[in-house]
């Protein structure tokens, strides 16, 4: 693991400009996408998402299986050579590609891109408010009144490993992010030191790399439980929650896609302020994953993607 004093000092990335991800459906992609509440913009060969804020989240790519192509962050312009020299000296080695920025590959083999770019993700915490009703007054609206719930950014991502202490050493020499939580080497979760969520890139022991899910920030836990409700009217109640994570804070409804991973609804996840301390713990697994929500499904840390022939 790698010395939260050296990480300190690295340069580093600030957030997750977007993912791109292969699926064996566009079709399907477009009916899942659209129904969690994300704008999905349909181009030649592939698809684009964006959440409530306008940013582009995520290319959706056509291949024969679910998998993911590249991780795009953005870095600040000042750090972006430090960031390339740290790459190097990691044991990343670089590739040729004609977009901008720095691409090379983890010590799992996912593809990574480092680009100056702007924060996507906030410099503080947004509030998050539950309004609370008087006496004598209703404290909830009709269903025939409910809104489309539609996320306002991307909050993290979660890749299986199978070295979780390797990619967080990997992750902070390289990338300059910072050890939030873990539990021995089955997870961790990493922030950046810009003001971050307390996870931007997390990682889940398995056999083999894959991906496991994208979350997604919405004002609050109603919007939690309602984002479930519509997912589940639209045909996709598979998946864990409603409830409430231990690391990380965050309420949480997770919805299965139709590859076997999955999509958060994410709301007052923690916040590590730019330039502070945030006190890293290593928990036990059964303190881990949630104070309260119903019983973990056995699928819900199943890599898809393990036994697959890699070919890049």
């Amino acid at each position: 693991m790698s010395d939260p004093a050296v990480a300190s000092a690295c340069a580093s990335v600030h957030s997750i400009d977007h993912f791109a991800l292969n699926v064996p459906s566009l079709a399907d992609a477009e009916r899942f996408f659209s129904a969690f509440g994300l704008d999905v913009a349909a181009t030649v060969a592939e698809l684009e998402l964006r959440a409530a804020d306008g940013h582009r989240w995520a290319r959706i790519l056509p291949a024969s299986r679910k998998s993911l192509a590249y991780l795009s962050f953005n870095c600040f312009e000042e750090d972006f050579a430090a960031i390339r020299n740290q790459a190097v000296a990691a044991g990343a080695e670089l590739v040729a590609s004609p977009d901008r920025g720095i691409w090379f590959h983890d010590p799992d083999g996912n593809l990574i891109q480092v680009k100056i770019g702007p924060k996507t993700t906030p410099f503080d915490k947004a509030p998050c408010v539950v309004a609370s009703s008087n006496a004598d007054q209703r404290g909830a609206h009709m269903r025939s009144e409910a809104k489309t719930v539609r996320p306002r950014r991307l909050s993290h991502v979660l890749l299986f490993s199978p070295d979780v202490l390797g990619a967080l050493d990997f992750y902070g020499k390289a990338l300059g992010l910072r050890l939030s939580d873990k539990s021995l080497d089955i997870i961790a979760f990493t922030h950046a030191p810009h003001g971050s969520d307390h996870h931007l890139v997390a990682f889940a022991k398995s056999s083999a790399r894959g991906w496991h899910h994208a979350a997604w920030d919405v004002d609050n836990v109603n919007l939690v439980g309602q984002g479930a409700s519509q997912m589940a009217a639209a045909g996709y109640a598979l998946g864990w929650g409603t409830g409430r994570h231990v690391l990380g804070s965050n309420y949480f409804h997770y919805v299965q896609d139709p590859w076997g991973s999955f999509c958060e609804y994410s709301a007052d996840i923690d916040f590590v302020s730019a330039g502070k301390t945030w006190p890293a713990g290593d928990f036990a697994p059964e303190d881990s994953l949630y104070l309260w929500g119903p019983p973990v499904p056995d699928d819900f840390i199943h890599n898809t993607e393990a036994g697959v022939v890699l070919k890049d």
